[in-house]
């Protein structure tokens, strides 16, 4: 059973307990079937943080980026800021990490909204845009992507509107932005497929959508390096090393500024590039091309490397 801490009505306390920004005080406290909850000036309500709590959802991940003096990582857990360590920089990632972003325990996954992507990740009108944009009416039902809890949830002032940020058991945060409603608390527990949020057209937005964004240590990635939109599915691993940061890594980027040759034998690797996104690319998988190259899908390919296709 978890150890729930309990504090005293007007008692200030640090929700989450590892921000480096003071949380206001509560100004009321509320018991529940779930657990206590506090009443804030700035936002709705929260539940109370664990005992000991440092915001860390995945250890063994935690562990690769953090103890190793290339990267420095660190995890904050802030119920107030967007983004909680502006130190976690991508381009002292050397090497690659292999992420389980489903695994045994925590294997479950949904698509935030099944609707039309009306923009993808990487650069639009000159302006680099995070994430992917997903068509919707005001009102719709917004689903956590995977199993985690709920770090942040209020109206955003820089553009996002009403948005949810979710930290995740395989190591990434999930964003929801531009909602309408917000269904859900910070400290809260969340499951893949649980409603969070309604769709709608609050902050920088000029229609009804989803700006939905997938981050590791506060960098966004491109969403469909792992979610497949179409069809309705999530890939179970993904590897992470500095060229997925690129903006121009995406794949709608790949698709409509570079032509593909189908045919092709050969791909000459690009920066950005991985084996699931040239995969993609040429309308093969990946176990074709570790077996036609002799790699492992947990190998590292490199710039100017040659892969056969075919």
């Amino acid at each position: 059973m978890k150890k729930i801490v309990f504090t005293l009505l007007f008692i200030s306390v640090l929700v989450g307990g590892y921000s480096q920004s003071p949380q206001p005080a509560p100004i009321d406290t509320i018991i529940t079937e779930q657990g206590s909850m506090l009443i804030y000036p700035n936002r709705t309500w929260a539940y109370m943080h664990e005992e000991n709590f440092s915001g860390v959802m995945n250890e063994r991940l935690h562990e690769l980026v953090c103890n190793d003096s290339t990267y420095g990582y660190k995890s904050l857990w802030t119920h107030d800021d967007v983004i909680t360590c502006t130190t976690n920089d991508v381009t002292l990632l050397k090497d690659t990490v292999w992420m389980c972003v489903l695994d045994s325990l925590y294997g479950n996954y949904a698509i935030p909204f099944k609707g039309r992507k009306t923009s993808g990740y990487g650069y639009r009108r000159g302006r680099r845009h995070n994430g992917v944009d997903i068509d919707l009416e005001t009102g719709d039902t917004i689903f956590a992507a995977f199993d985690g809890k709920v770090r942040y949830s209020q109206y955003h002032d820089h553009g996002f509107g009403n948005l949810i940020v979710l930290r995740h058991y395989n190591g990434l945060e999930t964003y929801y932005a531009h909602c309408s409603k917000l269904l859900v608390v910070p400290n809260q527990d969340v499951k893949a497929g649980d409603p969070i949020g309604l769709g709608g057209n609050t902050g920088r937005s000029t229609g009804s959508h989803l700006h939905f964004e997938v981050r590791f240590y506060d960098n966004p990635i491109d969403p469909e390096l792992i979610f497949d939109f179409e069809n309705d599915y999530v890939k179970d691993n993904l590897l992470v090393h500095s060229g997925i940061f690129s903006p121009y890594s995406s794949s709608s980027y790949s698709s409509s500024s570079r032509s593909v040759d189908r045919n092709a034998k050969t791909h000459r690797v690009r920066s950005g590039e991985n084996l699931w996104t040239i995969a993609r690319k040429y309308g093969t998988s990946v176990s074709t091309l570790c077996r036609l190259n002799g790699l492992k899908e947990t190998d590292v390919i490199h710039i100017g490397q040659t892969l056969r296709l075919r």
